[in-house]
């Protein structure tokens, strides 16, 4: 009796389900559906919730798919895949022919979800852009540390169809603005083209809304969603390191965007060429904009903060308590506006004048910021200082014996000094696997038991890693 290709399929996706981990049979292979089968022209036809899902299989599992299928219905056999776009439609593609998202028709069920994805595509103004309105070009000082950016933000607002900054890719240390900048840049754009369908978000945000989407089978409406924005504005993209798949989502969206001639707004509290673990055909796309930096304000736009929140604040301080200030309050934007609303609640409380000798009690009494955690990028860094390679070498995969120690130094400190998790260092660094992460955190605290010059080597990278030298 002839076995029918229903069932062969399902042979099919036996074999596949025996030789992928079952989190990846269950999110791609369990919504895959046998649609017919032609024995004449040797043609498998199966069907798959979204155009995504299709050239993901098509790009992860393209050869596990096809070699499955030659076993089971025999060699000659061609895949094509039935890509269901909306409930009465569809679109057949062959496996071989990878098309253009701009092709496929369009889903009735688009939706915002930042939030929640539950509101239809429609007029620009039914969508919520997620912008903060008190964050705008009127509050946002500049200086010589942001003339740049700042300026490009506002050539971006003015004129949105231009594509000389795209993407703007704006990056600096936590706390100098860069979110402040990019709000204002979509508000600014939202009061000169109202028609635009702008949208900012966090790349944490966007994390969860993908994972949500793969968890309750919505591709469709999380992909056409986001090839609907005009501009679209992640902050921290560098929260997408090392997430493969969020990675993978997001550059059919940026591509798609850019293709378009949409623009794209980046932040990230490091450079593209500093992000380890974020996929290189990405990182070529952030550095093919325009890389912006945002660096610590220097002393005058300082002074020109202080006196811009003092206004606002309505509040009485001398000349020379803004100018202690700006000179011993160096770190961040976010740092300074701290230290007025301190004086601020001082001066009420104890119904105190704030004059120098107020503030210098209330800045060198007051509790120290908490330090930021060690970065990976400044251990490896501090590293390859140390030992004299090259950055790249340690994230790289050279067994040169001085390389291998400055990699296992570099995950050793790592595991010391950060909040990551042993699997996340090793895919940062060198994309190793827990195990050897494991060995190389071993192999260290092994020869620290009779190495002390090496005990001494350490030690003194943790001072600097501290802040202590």
């Amino acid at each position: 009796m002839t076995t029918s290709p229903r069932i062969l399929w399902t042979q099919c996706l036996e074999i596949i389900r025996s030789n992928v981990n079952e989190q990846q049979y269950q999110t791609w292979f369990t919504p895959i559906k046998f649609k017919s089968y032609d024995i004449e022209a040797k043609e498998l036809t199966i069907s798959t919730p979204s155009q995504f899902f299709y050239e993901y299989l098509e790009e992860h599992f393209r050869k596990i798919i096809h070699l499955t299928i030659y076993r089971v219905f025999g060699e000659n056999v061609r895949l094509v895949y039935l890509v269901e776009v909306v409930k009465k439609s569809s679109v057949k593609i062959e496996s071989d022919d990878v098309p253009s998202v701009a092709k496929t028709e369009t889903s009735k069920r688009q939706a915002n979800q930042s939030p929640t994805l539950t509101q239809a595509v429609g007029p620009a103004q039914d969508l919520d852009s997620q912008l903060n309105p008190n964050q705008t070009f009127s509050n946002f000082i500049e200086g010589i540390s942001n003339k740049l950016p700042r300026s490009i933000g506002q050539a971006i607002a003015e004129k949105p169809s231009q594509q000389t900054f795209n993407p703007l890719f704006i990056y600096g240390p936590s706390g100098v603005g860069k979110t402040h900048l990019v709000n204002a840049i979509g508000t600014r754009l939202k009061e000169l083209h109202p028609e635009k369908r702008v949208l900012y978000l966090s790349a944490h945000l966007f994390q969860v809304q993908f994972t949500d989407s793969i968890r309750h089978n919505t591709f469709n409406d999380f992909m056409h969603f986001y090839q609907s924005i005009d501009v679209l504005i992640i902050d921290d993209i560098q929260e997408m390191m090392g997430l493969e798949r969020t990675q993978y989502a997001f550059f059919h969206i940026f591509n798609h965007l850019r293709q378009n001639g949409r623009q794209i707004i980046l932040t990230s509290d490091r450079p593209p060429i500093s992000m380890q673990g974020m996929e290189d055909r990405l990182l070529t796309r952030f550095k093919s904009g325009l890389l912006a930096e945002l660096e610590k304000p220097e002393v005058q736009l300082r002074k020109d903060i202080l006196r811009s929140k003092i206004k606002h604040d309505g509040l009485q301080i001398p000349e020379n308590v803004i100018d202690y200030i700006s000179q011993n309050v160096s770190n961040s934007v976010r740092e300074l506006e701290g230290v007025i609303h301190s004086l601020l609640a001082y001066s009420v409380v104890y119904n105190k004048d704030v004059d120098l000798d107020f503030a210098q009690s209330i800045i060198q009494h007051a509790p120290k910021t908490v330090a930021k955690e060690v970065s990976l990028d400044k251990i490896v860094e501090e590293v390859s200082i140390k030992y004299n390679v090259k950055q790249e070498d340690i994230y790289g995969k050279s067994r040169k014996a001085e390389i291998v120690l400055a990699r296992q130094l570099s995950i050793y400190l790592a595991q010391m000094h950060t909040q990551l998790s042993t699997s996340k260092i090793g895919l940062l660094i060198g994309n190793k696997n827990h195990a050897t992460v494991l060995h190389s955190i071993k192999t260290i605290k092994n020869r620290l038991k009779a190495d002390n010059a090496l005990k001494e080597q350490i030690d003194e990278l943790t001072n600097i890693l501290k802040g202590t030298r």
